[in-house]
């Protein structure tokens, strides 16, 4: 399928509404069979980009109300307007979470095939190591992962520096001591997911705000959920400010998780949503990291470092998630980031 067809049929609906294959057929520039139309959006539908309602001839097609969540965007062309210029959804969507990723489909077919072989792969090479070798290996993992997630929060240690603390307990010369904190904070939470691997699943109010206590211990910051106000710098969408509505969307959050079967969408959800809805004062992406990783390491499924993407692209990708409730390009990551890891741990 070639994608401009499948670009130009999607363009199609989105202006038109909803069309028979034949009007959509009729609507086309590019001349194409009636027969490879109706395959399109054969695979259109699969992947849930768009909904079928009638039988036979009376067949009409529409994008599905997941279309936005999994629209494609352009990082680059999207962010050359300023906050203040973007048009975004300035206020939490309860919505986006009851109805649309609820029922919502996240990745492809493709993709869904691309990642169980992965995952496959992973299972055969863990099986071929011994104990020593997997822990060594896990080890070098969590290095990774408490760099990486403390350094997309402004940390300053190296990733030999992180080594050393994590180690040896060897604090790097003229930085802060909340860093190292932060650091020593991460390798105990992922030690306790480790030990622990039933504690996540099923995700819980409660297993999240022992998580996020774990992080940010003998940090100055808040353990609580939040009772007030919080801003997210770059973007003007504005989290909810009323505790119980923030309980209540983490309620509605450990259910739509819950009820996935998918295992790495249950993770992509839980990165995107910890970080959506914002519970804590402080440190809710790095809570999402770790949950996100218990979920995929209670199910066996390799944990994800996040070692080789860029903090900005990471905060842009959250930030399109939040102005315009679109997964897009935070998927695309995630699929990438899952590779790398699959790829080169263990």
């Amino acid at each position: 399928m070639k994608t401009e067809n499948k670009n130009e049929i999607i363009s199609i609906l989105e202006s038109r509404g909803t069309l028979s294959s034949n009007e959509i057929f009729q609507a086309l520039t590019d001349s194409q069979s009636l027969a490879t139309v109706k395959r399109i959006l054969s695979n259109l539908e699969a992947d849930g980009i768009i909904l079928s309602k009638g039988k036979a001839r009376a067949t009409k097609y529409e994008l599905s109300p997941s279309f936005q969540l999994l629209k494609e965007i352009d990082l680059r062309e999207y962010f050359k307007k300023e906050q203040d210029e973007r048009e975004i959804k300035n206020n939490f969507n309860f919505n986006l979470i009851t109805e649309v990723l609820s029922e919502s489909q996240l990745f492809t077919v493709k993709e869904q095939e691309s990642l169980e072989e992965l995952h496959d792969f992973f299972k055969e090479k863990i099986s071929k190591l011994s104990k020593t070798e997997y822990n060594k290996e896990m080890e070098r993992l969590a290095i990774d992962l408490s760099w990486k997630s403390s350094q997309i929060e402004g940390n300053t240690y190296s990733l030999l520096e992180t080594e050393l603390l994590l180690k040896e307990k060897e604090t790097a010369p003229g930085k802060p001591k909340q860093d190292a904190i932060m650091l020593l904070n991460h390798k105990e939470a992922l030690n306790f997911i480790i030990e622990h691997s039933d504690y996540i699943v099923p995700i819980t109010i409660r297993g999240i705000e022992d998580i996020h206590s774990l992080l940010i211990k003998d940090l100055d910051v808040d353990r609580n959920i939040r009772r007030g106000r919080v801003g997210i710098t770059g973007t003007n969408y504005t989290p909810l400010d009323n505790e119980y509505q923030i309980r209540e969307a983490l309620r509605e959050m450990c259910s739509v998780i819950n009820a996935k079967k998918n295992v790495l969408e249950k993770a992509l959800l839980t990165l995107v949503l910890l970080s959506y809805i914002q519970a804590f004062a402080d440190g809710n992406k790095r809570t999402a990291r770790i949950v996100s990783n218990g979920v995929l390491f209670a199910s066996g499924y390799c944990p994800i470092s996040f070692r080789t993407i860029d903090s900005i692209t990471y905060k842009e990708a959250m930030l399109v998630f939040y102005e315009l409730n679109n997964i897009s390009v935070f998927k695309r990551i995630f699929i990438e980031q899952y590779t790398f890891a699959v790829k080169n741990y263990f």
